[in-house]
């Protein structure tokens, strides 16, 4: 059939070869796919595993990115979200319905706790919180469905007893999700927890931090080891419409060789910076798991058997320093930056008020305005000198200002 200039732009008559071997993987960007005929578009389901029928469902670029994202975890299926935040949504749309109880950390990332007390004044669910260091505070019904756990916890960092939780959940039967971004799939593996090898049901990952490293990609993950409960998931993935691009795609593909190394390097520089904290007399309390001080770092040791801890660290300032005073600490930094998120290149910086954070007993922790250091790529001396010169502006304005 001969054809058009105009429509041989769109039906092109002579194709280059698509196979080639390259470093990275080719990035396919598609809403539309084709079928090869009618036998390849009745003989697909939902279910397959690389079930190609259009964009939203997965393209060879995504599912690529997810099956390398479930191998680093620990988990056999992996989902892709926008965000962090947008999997974490969809872990609660499907695994929660009217009349459920969830049971959420004291400490939880805060947009979670948001999006769960939402469900509970529109849809009847309910919300129960517990101490992360008490397992006894974990009081489990029979309409409690799914569990949150985080290590460590939001801000304050808390490592909690996973092994404990997970051996509670399991005996009445209550599925266990782990926002698992701090680990990362290198501290430790979310299904191979202890020497009774447990496994959470879900782990939960922002790949915007570590997997991506630049600071600049927004997406999400989900990972399972259960078939029906990877289903159970795909199928709300699908009736909500989640999809990514595979140009982000592509770029956290590109940053997940270096993944393991520049963790590494975080873990590091904050290893020095967080000894270097505990000597400065102006803070009340250092909060990092690898500290023995800090809470919960005994049960970062049981988990993270290999002394790996993600690149945050917070402080508690003495209840003497006021929020202006901490505040004109955090515009005096030059190298930190004021900003949310972490996993970058560049070291940002963050305050908190814990007493409008925290509902439950918050004694291991001092009173205080609380910073949270999130450690870049930058040398630890330069990092240690910065904060120094901003300790010295603060402590000189209070000085002359008694």
């Amino acid at each position: 059939m001969k054809i058009t200039p105009q429509t041989a732009l769109i039906h092109a008559p002579r194709n280059a070869p698509q196979s080639i071997s390259t470093v990275q993987p080719p990035l396919y960007r598609a809403s539309t796919i084709i079928f090869q005929n009618t036998a390849a578009l009745y003989n697909r389901h939902w279910t397959d595993d690389y079930d190609y029928s259009y964009g939203t469902h997965g393209t060879p670029t995504t599912y690529t990115l997810a099956d390398q994202i479930a191998l680093n975890e620990g988990g056999k299926y992996c989902l892709l979200a926008p965000s962090g935040l947008s999997a974490i949504n969809l872990i609660n749309s499907a695994c929660l319905g009217h009349g459920d109880e969830v049971w959420i950390p004291d400490n939880i990332y805060g947009p979670n706790k948001e999006h769960l007390h939402d469900l509970e004044k529109r849809y009847g669910i309910g919300v129960q919180s517990y101490n992360c260091l008490d397992i006894d505070s974990f009081q489990p019904s029979v309409r409690t469905k799914l569990i949150w756990l985080e290590a460590a916890g939001s801000v304050s960092l808390e490592f909690p007893d996973i092994h404990g939780l997970l051996v509670k959940a399991k005996q009445h039967g209550v599925l266990t999700a782990l926002d698992n971004t701090w680990g990362a799939g290198l501290a430790f593996n979310p299904f191979d927890i202890g020497d009774e090898h447990l496994a959470v049901d879900i782990s939960v990952h922002a790949l915007t931090k570590y997997p991506s490293g630049g600071g600049d990609i927004l997406m999400g993950a989900i990972v399972t080891r259960d078939l029906d409960l990877h289903h159970r998931l795909l199928r709300m993935h699908a009736l909500q419409g989640i999809a990514v691009s595979g140009d982000d795609v592509a770029q956290i593909q590109r940053s997940l060789s270096s993944m393991r190394l520049r963790y590494q390097q975080h873990h590091q520089t904050t290893q020095k910076l967080s000894t270097w904290l505990t000597q400065q007399s102006m803070f009340a309390q250092v909060l990092h798991p690898m500290l023995p001080d800090s809470p919960g770092h005994v049960h970062w040791k049981q988990s993270c058997s290999n002394g790996l801890a993600a690149g945050l660290v917070s402080v508690i300032f003495k209840a003497e320093y006021n929020l202006n005073a901490v505040r004109a600490f955090c515009d005096q930094l030059q190298l930190f930056k004021l900003g949310f998120s972490w996993g970058g290149p560049m070291s940002l910086v963050m305050l908190y008020q814990l007493t409008q954070m925290r509902q439950l007993d918050t004694s291991h922790l001092a009173k205080g305005i609380l910073v949270r250091f999130c450690i870049g790529l930058e040398h630890p001396d330069d990092l240690i000198q910065d904060i120094a010169q901003a300790l010295e502006k603060i402590k000189s304005s209070s000085n002359n200002h008694p």
